[in-house]
């Protein structure tokens, strides 16, 4: 609300400048150009502080759009004019004049109405540009939330079937492995569970996900696959979108660590670094391909997925970067607003 009162008072001010350069040039009868400035200003802020007060009227905002807007104007004009003619001749110090019809009052009336509705439509012109823009950043935060809907459909099923694949196995070749595999897919499942209810949640229950799921893949690939996550406990309640680490391990996976000879290891971590979250999915798999542009979206889904999540949800203040991982494989870094 302060920062439209703010635009709008700028655009009264300069808009009066020029009322009073035009004034000045087709009627020099009307005095020197500071003077009719100053009588500009004033007539003008007035219009412009009444029309806006006037909307805020409970009863106004509950009118539709352009009529709110016309009948602002049709009060706020009178009252700013009748204040700001006696606020200008009483700051001078001179006699009050506001009725009559002369030639220079003619020509005041007619430049405040002119100002009044420009001013007012320039400011209703924003507003609307700006609610459009909010509209259109809250279909694109819907649109991404239902594509990490049906990510998660994809992801949970293709996950779970091959883990059970896996368990028919163990089950007779090792059932204390077999054991600890369910023990692991309960504690995913209940975590997926969890996340899906909520369009965020904690980096505990975050990293809490990715720890039974790469035990889930590490009890798969056996010594093929490493991991490790680094999460402090001075970040451990931080907010972050649900499952958002999760498509850049899974990624690190498939491209990096099972198509490896002895496949490699994998490091999540956590830290706060100047005001931001970053959060880094780093491997030492078969890493980026040597064309690979870090500023732009890989053709993995689940990469262009995250790119799309961290716009919808935090414009430009958030943003993922791969490159490559020292002295192998790939770095995956997000950063969000802490």
């Amino acid at each position: 609300m302060r920062r439209r009162f703010l635009r709008l008072f700028g655009y009264t001010v300069l808009f009066c400048v020029l009322v009073a350069a035009v004034l000045t040039l087709a009627m020099p009868s009307l005095g020197s150009f500071w003077r009719n400035l100053w009588f500009s200003e004033c007539i003008g802020l007035w219009v412009s502080g009444s029309g806006g007060l006037v909307r805020q009227l409970p009863w106004i905002r509950r009118l539709p759009d352009r009529a709110s807007v016309l009948l602002s104007l049709a009060i706020g004009i009178p009252i700013g004019y009748v204040l700001g003619y006696t606020t200008a001749y009483s700051l001078l110090g001179e006699p009050v004049h506001i009725a009559g019809l002369s030639s220079s009052r003619t020509a005041a009336i007619a430049a405040t109405i002119l100002a009044g509705g420009f001013v007012t439509y320039l400011a209703w012109l924003r507003n609307r540009l700006s609610d459009e823009a909010a509209a259109r950043s809250l279909a694109q935060k819907l649109v991404v939330e239902a594509e990490l809907r049906m990510l998660r459909a994809q992801l949970e099923p293709h996950m779970l079937f091959n883990t059970l694949a896996n368990l028919r196995s163990l089950v007779d070749d090792d059932p204390t492995q077999a054991k600890h595999m369910i023990d692991q897919l309960i504690t995913y499942l209940r975590s997926a569970l969890a996340g899906s209810r909520s369009d965020t949640t904690t980096l505990r229950a975050e990293f809490a996900q990715l720890a039974a799921y790469l035990e889930i893949m590490s009890l798969r690939l056996g010594r093929r696959l490493r991991y490790q996550l680094d999460l402090p406990e001075a970040l451990q309640q931080a907010t972050v979108p649900a499952m958002l680490l999760q498509p850049l391990v899974e990624n690190a996976i498939k491209h990096g660590i099972e198509p490896k000879i002895g496949g490699g290891a994998i490091a999540v971590t956590a830290r706060s670094t100047n005001g931001s979250l970053e959060l880094e999915v780093a491997d030492t798999g078969l890493g980026l391909p040597p064309d690979h542009d870090p500023d732009h979206s890989s053709d993995s889904y689940g990469l262009v997925h995250v790119r799309d999540r961290l716009r919808a949800l935090y414009g430009s203040h958030a943003s993922l970067r791969l490159q490559a991982n020292k002295p192998q494989g790939t770095l995956a870094t997000v950063r969000i607003p802490a």
